[in-house]
């Protein structure tokens, strides 16, 4: 039995963002899903010890990444080394992993409704690319709750203006597979505060309307 029941517990890590030959100071939204026994990291971002120290003597069993950008995936085989857990992360972004860890291969591949299952709560891999040709979204029913990384956030899409994005996928992504979830689902994003698909589905066509 394990004790606590599954809940959602939040870490913002400082760290840098570096693509297409600029970097930029940002802060990354980290989401530990679990419960007393045993978790899932949502984006390991540029601190594998305040992660690891999160965590606790909790088991580690996956280190799930929303896209293959630096910011979102550099603390990542750190904290793999440190827990033992595997690193997934969609097969399209496998190029953006290489630029950042060239020498270390992630431990699997994530696809499209893959379930991943922690404390007794399934979260479903939701395919929402734009942002990145792989970018991911992970969908927990049981906790009311979406993991968008960069593909959602309060205010509209994750940008699409460097390489590897596409602002009409993205647009795609959001209305196909992200607005259709119950209005009172709760977005928990990559950077900044949360909001909920009813709050931002409104907006779909100023979205358009105003591009990347």
């Amino acid at each position: 039995m394990t004790g606590g029941g599954p809940r959602i517990e939040h870490l913002v890590t400082s760290g840098t963002f570096s693509l297409d030959g600029g970097t930029w100071e940002v802060d990354n939204n980290v989401w530990i899903v679990g419960d007393d026994e045993e978790v899932i990291v949502i984006d390991a971002a540029h601190d594998a010890g305040a992660i690891t120290e999160a965590i606790g003597d909790r088991r580690l069993k996956a280190i799930v990444c929303t896209h293959g950008h630096d910011d979102h995936i550099d603390a990542a085989p750190a904290l793999a080394d440190a827990t033992g857990a595997p690193v997934l992360i969609h097969l399209e972004d496998r190029l953006l992993w290489k630029h950042t860890h060239p020498g270390r291969s992630p431990d699997g591949y994530l696809s499209d409704m893959r379930r991943i299952t922690v404390a007794g709560t399934a979260l479903t891999v939701l395919s929402t690319p734009g942002h990145t040709p792989g970018a991911i979204s992970l969908h927990a029913p049981d906790l009311g709750t979406v993991f968008t990384g960069d593909t959602l956030f309060a205010g509209g899409p994750g940008a699409t203006g460097r390489s590897y994005s596409h602002f009409p996928t993205i647009v795609r992504s959001i209305r196909d597979r992200l607005l259709v979830l119950p209005p009172e689902t709760v977005v928990h994003t990559g950077h900044g505060q949360s909001t909920t698909i009813g709050a931002e589905a409104p907006h779909l066509e100023e979205w358009i309307a105003r591009g990347h």
